[in-house]
């Protein structure tokens, strides 16, 4: 029987990859990421192409002349596919040993007549250290994918397949893979929490798009209209930028992820956007984020973020781009919660004062591939007084998840739907004016502020939520070296002076050193 997670069977998915992977041989998996996911979006927008021309075909009287016209599939929202980049061609030429030269051929073709792709594609099939032999039984293997469903539901199969590689590959690299790829579940419970219906939903380093992917899935599934919210996201990597290109392309979601990769903080491709949701998994206290170079920016409405660590300037920069009515969840290292390096404190004062944060949802660790620092959930919002709602001004809701999730291999874990459902809907009822709230002992409290100012305005769900949970260490490793070091200077004084008193002895009794 195939497995399930988070509601999806996946035995077709994890077979291919498992064949996929076998033919990786002693490749990296970070250069192999692009190979594979270059094909499957070649076959993704050819098998899409081919739907389309099979229309054309079936309907003449209709469509007379039109299936190889470029203007007709790009009214039917459908990506031109040139003859030499479709992908029989590509099929009927996998055993040759020029393989790769005619794939960068396919690639080159698609961008030039589809100018939305112009410099997305992988182009570097045809390098010398590629085995054309494997590449060819690739080819092979990915146009398996849809075959013997029926043509509208290939699309689909070729977007789940897209996403699971994309968190095979996270898992396979390690460290590096949490630059394009934040775990499925925790963007789950991030769509579920938020429910993106209708708006502007922006992501500030939205990675490989796993944020818009499943605000499109939360929305079909409710039965909402995906042309309800717009997209907006910016990503700083030029390689994670093209593969969030190519996924959203993959799941014909319209989006502006800006005109070319950059850095949010000092080049915002969406300066005058407020958006009515943001999600976001930034990456965890980096140092080296240009800090110095910004004291006077306008964004910084809450208290100055320290030059060396960048999650307070995250904070304070999607609060500038949330709209009146707008709410923001995203994940942030535990450091955050109770930091009071540089000043961070005090921001988290003005913030808390300011009626912005909503609930905090401490982690269970092992979610994340890159990382083994504890994290957590942050939601800020704006629409803490909204009649419609309940009056929450004053509180604040804390969840410890940290007993959740189920391992899913032996370094990894991952949040069920119960654990999904039973955290949202506990933060939904807490929102709802009609909903009867009850705080439960170990799992989630509805806290005022005055008691969250007793606590030094320090957020670790722990302190307010009863749990018999071991409190983890949650010192950000500034903090942690900011302490050992003035120890060991102050070490360092003690020791001279001693050095200084024994010599002094030594010498007064004719020992001179």
């Amino acid at each position: 029987m195939a497995k399930r997670t988070n509601g999806a069977v996946i035995g077709f998915e994890e077979k291919l990859w498992a064949a996929a992977d076998k033919m990786r041989n002693n490749m990296d998996a970070a250069e192999y990421k692009h190979v594979v996911l270059g094909l499957i979006f070649l076959k993704y927008i050819s098998d899409s192409f081919e739907e389309t021309h099979q229309k054309a075909l079936k309907d003449p009287d209709k469509y007379e002349g039109m299936e190889e016209e470029q203007e007709f599939y790009k009214s039917e929202n459908v990506f031109w596919v040139p003859k030499e980049a479709r992908w029989d061609f590509l099929k009927s030429n996998a055993k040759k040993p020029e393989v790769g030269k005619l794939v960068d051929d396919a690639m080159y073709l698609i961008e030039k007549d589809n100018p939305n792709l112009k410099g997305v594609l992988p182009k570097n099939y045809a390098r010398p250290d590629l085995d054309k032999v494997r590449l060819g039984e690739l080819i092979d293997l990915i146009s398996t994918i849809g075959l013997g469903d029926q043509e509208s539901k290939s699309k689909d199969i070729l977007g789940r397949v897209y996403e699971y590689f994309l968190g095979r590959f996270a898992s396979a690299e390690g460290k590096g893979g949490g630059e394009f790829f934040t775990p499925q579940a925790v963007v789950k419970l991030l769509v579920e929490m938020l429910q993106p219906y209708k708006g502007r939903v922006y992501d500030p380093c939205c990675g490989s798009g796993g944020m818009f992917v499943q605000s499109e899935k939360f929305i079909q599934s409710h039965g909402g209209n995906t042309r309800d919210i717009a997209i907006y996201g910016q990503e700083l990597n030029p390689t994670t930028w093209r593969l969030c290109k190519m996924n959203l392309a993959i799941r014909g979601i319209e989006g502006n992820i800006g005109q070319q990769w950059a850095d949010s903080f000092h080049n915002d491709q969406h300066i005058d956007l407020k958006a009515d949701f943001i999600l976001a998994n930034p990456p965890f206290n980096i140092s080296d984020w240009g800090g110095e170079r910004l004291r006077g920016d306008a964004r910084w409405k809450y208290g100055l973020p320290p030059v060396g660590n960048a999650n307070y300037a995250w904070i304070q920069h999607m609060i500038h781009h949330l709209s009146p009515s707008g709410i923001a969840g995203f994940v942030l290292a535990n450091g955050s919660l109770s930091s009071n390096t540089s000043g961070e404190g005090e921001i988290r004062k003005q913030l808390i004062n300011n009626g912005l944060v909503d609930c905090i949802i401490a982690l269970p660790s092992q979610l994340f591939y890159t990382t083994q620092i504890p994290a957590c959930l942050w939601f800020v919002s704006r629409d803490r007084y909204d009649h419609k709602l309940r009056d929450r001004h004053d509180e604040i809701l804390f969840i410890d998840a940290r007993k959740m999730g189920a391992m899913i291999s032996r370094r990894n874990r991952e949040l069920t739907d119960e654990d999904i459902k039973k955290i949202s809907e506990a933060y939904h009822c807490w929102r709802t004016k009609d909903c009867k709230y009850q705080d439960v002992k170990g799992f989630c409290k509805a806290a005022k502020l005055e008691e969250v100012e007793k606590n030094g305005f320090v957020l670790t769900p722990g302190r307010y939520v009863g749990s018999d949970y071991v409190e983890e260490d949650v010192e950000v490793f500034e903090e942690k070296m900011a302490k050992l070091t003035k120890g060991l200077s102050e070490q360092f004084e003690k020791s001279k002076e001693l050095e200084k008193e024994i010599k002094k002895n030594l010498k007064s009794i004719g020992f001179e050193i």
